[in-house]
């Protein structure tokens, strides 16, 4: 008779080498399981080399034992957005080579001179949002022993407003940055600044007619938020930075910039001078104003386009007087061109693609978003180009069924962006044979024509598919009866967005809270990110299935507060791990971003991680809700 062997009866070493093979929340996952897994998964977090969390954001009670001390530890990722500057020594491993901090608003500017005084062979860095809590400006000195301590730095990412360092002698403490550094990236930052800190310096005891090199002359990787995008700033990048190749450049003009404040055709001749770019973008944002390079026309693109042979990757957004003449002189010059997105192009058409087919490109990456003058001609064009990956096609607004017919011949395709287009359920059909199994993202957000039937269309008889994520917000004739449908589907989405539909309510939330995973029996939903907000069928009612154990790895929750403030507050309370939006915010980072990380999402299952974190039974924890519940069915 043959003995069963239970898991945990595994020899500690060979579970210890099993569970070396999973990310953090895995292996927290199985330590919820039984005793034998917490004593090795206790044992493993001494010598991994690697601890990424970036799900959930930790308090520091709860990070400590999770950090004990480790020299092997090379990598941390956290999501810093419930500590402070206590949980610098928890955090802070001398033996760290990369370090990623995200939402460091509540930290002060100690953490950067912390940094620099104990993680001093760190080569890459990533602080977010430090001390926007705080309201006061962090002393350069913090700035400089991290420049200064951290020799061996080659990649630098500082995602903040830097104009919280006292300007005084910003530029001065980068001359003590590492000689090893090749990339650096600042959420924001003066083209004033950019300026003083890139521009080359008379030597104090040497001939006028000689000139240093810049402070960052390695420099290959730059990208820059900052006020205005200027001809002094990308001509001092240009000549300060002859290593460069790649420039990342956005601006969000307050007011209307002046021509001394402004990027003109000679600004952007100065771009790229030795021609070794190999990825630039430039764009005007519209967050603060309805503006644009308006000192920029064809002529400045064919200017700049002698220089981009070695192009791979071009981004233009706000270039509203350049014309079909300009963006395609740019196409014919780029033979190693895969990835171009336009945003905002008022005057281009479908003939800047006409021809496209003659040239050489291998297109993988192709975003035209606001370019209301394409039609599905330009779609059809496109379309030659086979290796097509990521199709943004957002707002514009003249594309059709013959469009998806075009789109339905890209085997290849990932991510495909129809929002706003004129499309029909009928034209979803021809996604059917070969683009919707490849597609890992899908947008349809405010198709008006669309209907329950696109899901029966979309996804009826499909099987499994890797579609991730889904985004069916603001389609008027969407209802429960159709989410009914996408249930049944059993497709593992992690993302959908379903916010602005009028005809959707709490059906909709039982249904996919009780998705099956497969013919085992039920699973749980594997939505980590849901948004209901301002949905019109949504009632207290839907809050009892957003409760454990109903959507076990739920992250990110987009729902209309004014339904119930007390239901809201509850929910937060009872799942601290649960981001809870209802204000109409956007849900997590731009989630269409085209980046080169873009197909390596981290789908992996994490059921049972809060459990473990908080050591609570279930029951403890639903008490609130329950008192909400209570004081709901009161008022009634």
């Amino acid at each position: 008779m043959e003995m069963e062997v239970s898991l945990d009866e595994l020899p500690s070493a060979l579970l210890a080498t099993i569970m070396t093979k999973l990310d953090i929340a895995s292996i927290c996952s199985l330590a919820s399981t039984s005793s034998t897994f917490r004593s090795c998964a206790k044992h493993i977090l001494s010598f991994l080399p690697t601890f990424h969390l970036l799900d959930i954001a930790p308090s520091g009670e709860l990070l400590r034992p999770l950090l004990p001390p480790n020299r092997s530890l090379k990598s941390l990722k956290v999501d810093c957005g419930r500590l402070d500057d206590s949980a610098i020594p928890v955090l802070l491993k001398p033996s760290l080579h990369e370090l990623c901090l995200h939402n460091c608003a509540d930290f002060s500017g100690k953490l950067l001179s912390e940094i620099g005084t104990r993680c001093k062979d760190l080569r890459s860095l990533y602080l977010g949002s430090v001390a926007e809590n705080r309201g006061r400006a962090i002393h350069i000195n913090d700035l400089e022993e991290l420049l200064s301590s951290c020799s061996q730095l080659e990649a630098l990412i500082l995602m903040f407003d830097v104009s919280l360092f006292l300007r005084h002698n910003f530029a001065r403490v980068w001359a003590s940055a590492s000689e090893k550094l090749t990339s650096l990236e600042i959420g924001y930052i003066s083209a004033v600044t950019v300026t003083e800190l890139l521009s080359p310096n008379l030597g104090s005891h040497q001939s006028l007619n000689h000139v240093q090199s810049s402070v960052l002359p390695r420099i290959q990787k730059l990208c820059l938020s900052v006020d205005y995008i200027t001809d002094a700033m990308v001509g001092t990048i240009s000549k300060g930075l002859p290593l460069l190749t790649h420039l990342d450049l956005r601006d969000a003009p307050l007011i209307e910039p002046r021509v001394t404040f402004d990027l003109t055709n000679a600004g952007l001749q100065q771009i790229n001078q030795l021609g070794r770019l190999k990825h630039l973008s430039l764009v005007r944002s519209q967050e603060f104003l309805i503006t644009y390079f308006r000192r920029v026309n064809d002529l400045g693109l064919l200017l700049m386009a002698d220089k981009c042979a070695n192009m791979e990757s071009i981004c233009l957004g706000g270039f509203c007087r350049v014309t079909d003449t300009g963006f395609k002189t740019i196409l014919h010059s780029c033979s190693r061109l895969c990835k171009f997105k336009v945003t905002y192009g008022t005057h281009l058409t479908d003939l800047v693609f006409h021809d496209i087919s003659a040239t050489s490109l291998t297109l993988t990456h192709v975003s035209l978003r606001w370019c209301n003058l394409l039609t599905n001609h330009a779609v059809y064009s496109l379309a030659s180009n086979k290796e097509l990956k990521a199709l943004d096609l957002r707002d514009c607004r003249s594309l059709g069924d013959e469009a998806l017919r075009a789109i339905g011949s890209l085997p290849k395709l990932k991510m495909l962006l129809l929002d706003g287009s004129d499309i029909t359920d009928a034209g979803l059909s021809y996604l059917r044979p070969s683009v919707i199994n490849s597609l890992l993202v899908l947008s349809l957000r405010g198709c008006k024509r669309l209907t329950d039937k696109c899901i029966t269309v979309l996804f009826d008889g499909c099987g499994m598919l890797e579609l991730r994520e889904l985004d069916l917000s603001n389609l008027p004739s969407l209802s429960d009866n159709g989410v009914l449908l996408l249930a049944k589907s059993r497709i593992h989405f992690s993302e959908l967005r379903m916010r602005q539909c009028p005809l959707i309510g709490d059906t909709s939330i039982m249904a996919l809270a009780s998705m099956k995973g497969d013919e085992a029996g039920w699973h749980g939903s594997s939505l980590r990110l849901l948004d209901l907000y301002n949905c019109g069928g949504i009632t207290p009612l839907a809050f009892r299935w957003l409760k454990k154990p109903y959507f076990p790895r739920l992250k990110w929750l987009g729902v209309t507060g004014s339904v119930n403030r007390d239901m809201v507050d509850a929910l937060a309370t009872s799942r601290p791990f649960l981001h809870v939006a209802c204000h109409g915010e956007e849900l997590g980072a731009d989630p269409y971003d085209i980046s080169d990380g873009l197909y390596t999402h981290d789908y992996d299952e994490v059921d049972e991680f809060e459990q473990w974190l908080l050591e609570a039974d279930v029951n403890s924890e639903d008490e609130e809700m329950g008192d909400a519940e209570n004081n709901e069915v009161l008022a009634v």
